[in-house]
């Protein structure tokens, strides 16, 4: 039973996002460039600071409903954190493809525009459908399929 590509590095990102610190909802992702891992990430705060599973959830508290106000969280998205992992070790990104367990927000589809991210292949939905015009206007191609 091999795991054909897309199926093997989707699993990855569901893997990722089992460390997720979010109280919310785990995402996970991975970038992949000719069909080898070159980031990886998951939601969560930044490093050395509280987690949101220690610390009380703000978006919780103040009732934010998901898919707005992102700025309003202490974490960072899997997409952030994977773009970010990239470039802290200096390894280029530019035409590859990201698996992600969510489609991505309206901030990290800019983000992964200007990355030169070139495919997007993603289980879960968000809802926030900007980020899907922009996406499409970046001339990213957006994938959405079935888990296994």
């Amino acid at each position: 039973m091999r795991p054909e590509w897309d199926e093997y590095f989707m699993e990855m990102a569901y893997l990722a996002a089992r460390r997720s610190t979010c109280v919310r909802r785990h995402v996970g992702a991975v970038i992949i460039k000719d069909k080898r891992v070159m980031a990886t990430g998951y939601n969560g705060a930044p490093t050395r600071t509280a987690h949101c599973n220690h610390a009380r959830c703000l978006r919780e508290r103040l009732k934010i409903p998901s898919g707005s106000r992102q700025e309003i969280c202490r974490g960072l998205h899997a997409e952030q954190n994977a773009i970010i992992q990239a470039a802290r070790y200096g390894i280029n990104i530019s035409g590859s493809v990201l698996y992600c367990t969510h489609q991505p927000c309206i901030t990290c589809a800019k983000m992964l525009i200007n990355a030169g991210i070139g495919k997007v292949i993603f289980t879960g939905d968000y809802p926030d459908e900007f980020s899907r015009k922009i996406l499409a206007e970046g001339r990213i191609k957006l994938q959405k399929i079935k888990r296994r």
